[in-house]
């Protein structure tokens, strides 16, 4: 993997650059639609590429391990040719679900002791598992096992949870560094950077995920219930002290102001449920602001979903989506998820514009103000 820095302010943080994969060139800053289990949620694969314009997709390995299984991945030739999607993709390691399924999971310096939410059967994920998992995936971009730990852990609880999460990183990298990639193109391996709000194990992560010399580096651990400034203060130190010539995922993150502040902090990579979870439950985030369809204010509103909206699904009337929203139709629910990817990667597009044109933060200062709106 490769990423060239083409164009960085002044004035912000804020970078413009291209990644090239074995799958093609992803130019940054850049969102990802969360493919979990191998499908971004209701949308057509041609969609994907030709309305929404996502130039990467994100795959789960917890998930994908549990259902179909790397057999049958590996059988099919990678996730690429399973689910006929010839772009980029990036896994996460299940690192997540060591906190989002943290009732049914059990930790230990091996690694993670999981039980299947979906038959109750019991799995383990070392460090050592999870680097081959996704070498069975075959993303072009695979991460680092490690613990998310939740926003209200102690002092004490995160200390020993990096300490935990760097000794998994150095066995991540020996297996990955002692294994080959399956499907004729290389991969790349990015430590997740952990620590909690404490800016010294934050600032500690990062000095030690620079000892490998990783194509890319990810900030984990974020927007996990913190204060919306404590998210940017770890961000921005984190930014501070990584290399510039390499790129920069923040993950799990977030809002449309939440992903146009973090680039200003220095951001390349993001991803996120929001836009198509929010948008199955009838909100869109649009040009001016948020919209939750099921209001009875839409009900007689025949005028397009968003006027300066960038997808196909834009021309139809706010009174429609609504009717399908409230009526419980699928329609609704894909209509609604897929203007919001492609009003995210609208975003992040043009972001990419405006730094390159230097009018990036003039312009984000702007459009945080409509985005927050509450239409």
């Amino acid at each position: 993997m490769e990423f060239e820095l083409l164009h960085a302010l002044e004035d912000s943080r804020a970078r413009a650059g291209i990644i090239t994969t074995g799958h093609g060139k992803i130019e940054t800053p850049i969102f990802m639609p969360v493919g979990t289990a191998g499908s971004v949620k209701g949308i057509h694969t041609r969609d994907i590429k030709e309305d929404i314009h996502a130039q990467i997709i994100l795959g789960n390995t917890y998930h994908l391990y549990l259902r179909p299984g790397t057999n049958i991945i590996e059988n099919a030739g990678g996730l690429h040719k399973f689910n006929l999607w010839d772009r980029p993709i990036l896994t996460d390691s299940g690192g997540y679900q060591v906190f989002s399924l943290g009732d049914i999971r059990k930790l230990s310096e091996e690694g993670a002791r999981f039980q299947s939410h979906i038959d109750g059967s019991y799995h383990m994920f070392t460090p050592e598992k999870v680097i081959d998992i996704q070498r069975s995936i075959g993303a072009d971009i695979i991460m680092a096992f490690d613990e998310c730990t939740p926003a209200d852990s102690d002092y004490t609880y995160a200390k020993k949870s990096l300490e935990l999460t760097q000794r998994w990183l150095n066995r991540c990298f020996t297996q990955f560094r002692s294994t080959q990639p399956r499907y004729g193109y290389d991969q790349a391996l990015f430590p997740v950077i952990q620590g909690n709000i404490f800016i010294d194990l934050r600032k500690n992560a990062v000095n030690n995920a620079k000892t490998f010399d990783a194509d890319g580096y990810a900030i984990g651990g974020l927007s996990v219930g913190e204060e919306e400034k404590v998210m940017y203060e770890i961000t921005e130190i984190c930014t501070a002290d990584l290399p510039c010539n390499k790129p920069r995922y923040l993950m799990g993150v977030g809002t449309p102001v939440n992903i146009l502040e973090s680039i200003d902090r220095g951001i390349d990579m993001f991803d996120c449920t929001m836009p198509a979870r929010n948008g199955r439950n009838g909100m869109l985030f649009t040009h001016n602001g948020i919209i939750n369809i099921k209001n009875k204010k839409w009900e007689n509103d025949h005028s397009p979903i968003d006027e300066n909206g960038t997808s196909f699904v834009d021309l139809y009337s706010k009174a429609y989506l609504r009717h399908l929203i409230i009526s419980g139709e699928m329609l609704g629910s894909q209509i609604a998820s897929q203007h919001n990817l492609a009003f995210y990667l609208w975003l992040v597009k043009t972001a990419r514009e405006k730094i390159i044109s230097g009018e990036f933060k003039s312009w984000k200062n702007e459009m945080v103000i409509k985005l927050r709106q509450r239409l």
